[in-house]
Formats: structure tokens, C-alpha cells, sequence
């Protein structure tokens, strides 16, 4: 690529001191439209039957997979430095099944 190229390319972000303490996520529930994808970020705590959404980020279809890719090469980077992330309870879990909350008796 050429100078030129990359210098009208460049994007400054700013972030905000509030933005960058960041906010804590242990759950996301992703539902989608022809035309968008939205995103929750929900914090489940433990013994807590009530959740809520802490953030909510809506794309479209082509930034959700931009997204995707870009959080399936960054994972790939972490386990070459890190070793292997495992998932507790195997792929099929949706819901983190140790916070799930009091259960219903007959």
C-alpha cells in the first residue's frame, strides 16, 4: 500500500477515561434481522435470578462478520501465546450453567 493510501486511511479514536475502565460481561445474547445484528452484553452474578443488559451493540450483517473474523484471528493469537482456551461444559452451552439461579420444585 502506498503512503498516500494508509495516511487517508488513518483513524484517530478517542476513549473517553470513564470508557476505558471498561464494562464487565460474562454473557452475550446475539439476535438478528435481515438488515442488523444486535448484541447484549448481560453480567450474570451468581445466586441472582435477575440479569441485566450492560451494553447493547447493533451492526450490520457485513460488521458483525467483520467482527467474527476479527475475534477468531485475535483467539488464535492468544492460544499461540497462552496455550488453548477451554470451554467449561463443552461448545453447547449457551447460558454459564454455574450461575444459574434457584431452581423450581412441584
Amino acid at each position: 500500500m502506498s503512503d498516500e493510501y494508509q495516511d487517508q486511511q488513518q483513524l484517530n479514536i478517542e476513549l473517553s477515561e470513564e470508557m476505558a475502565q471498561g464494562t464487565y460481561s460474562n454473557l452475550a445474547i446475539i439476535t438478528h434481522s435481515p438488515s442488523e445484528f444486535v448484541v447484549d452484553f448481560v453480567r450474570v452474578m451468581p445466586g441472582i435470578p435477575k440479569a441485566s443488559v450492560k451494553s447493547r451493540i447493533i451492526l450490520t450483517p457485513e460488521h458483525a462478520k467483520r467482527l467474527m473474523m476479527a475475534l477468531q484471528e485475535n483467539i488464535l493469537k492468544f492460544e499461540s501465546l497462552h496455550g488453548p482456551v477451554h470451554l467449561q461444559g463443552g461448545q453447547g452451552n449457551i447460558i454459564p450453567m454455574a450461575f444459574s439461579g434457584p431452581t423450581g420444585q412441584a
